[in-house]
């Protein structure tokens, strides 16, 4: 958002929340969208151990479209993350605890975590938001296909 009119942009500018040496920072990995897997495993490696050493820029902290933050990290089981504008949402993943389900008749234990996504409603559509975090849920549940792009 830019005052009252939505901007829309062609990139990915995604913040990663992490615990620096003086609290939760979330420097922002810029056109996301470029990079493979193994370069966003490696800046956020790199933010991680700069956000301890208190050296990220401010530059680093600046813009972002949209945010990652995983409070299950430090036990969370639950919470709702909250928008920092001009993004347009936050993801909030939280911790894993075996629970029991019920699969084909029967109660088993299975690894549970819950996954929250608060977007602004003026720039995302709640059909498009629960389409994208059922399709975080399938990737979770089976990180092997995204790998492979299906």
């Amino acid at each position: 958002m830019r005052g009252t009119n939505i901007v829309y942009r062609n990139y990915y500018d995604i913040g990663v929340a992490i615990g620096g040496g003086k609290g939760l920072v979330v420097p922002v990995l810029r056109s996301a969208e470029r990079l493979s897997f193994a370069e966003i495993e490696q800046a956020v490696g790199d933010f991680a151990g700069r956000a301890r050493e208190n050296k990220l820029t401010v530059d680093e902290l600046r813009g972002g479209t949209f945010t990652i933050s995983n409070g299950g990290i430090y036990g969370s089981l639950l919470s709702t993350p909250i928008v920092n504008p001009p993004q347009s949402g936050i993801l909030g993943m939280h911790a894993i605890q075996e629970r029991p389900v019920a699969r084909d008749g029967a109660v088993v234990i299975r690894p549970m975590m819950y996954v929250a996504l608060t977007y602004d409603h003026r720039i995302v559509d709640g059909r498009e938001a629960v389409t994208f975090l059922k399709r975080v849920k399938d990737t979770i549940e089976a990180p092997s296909r995204m790998l492979i792009e299906i």
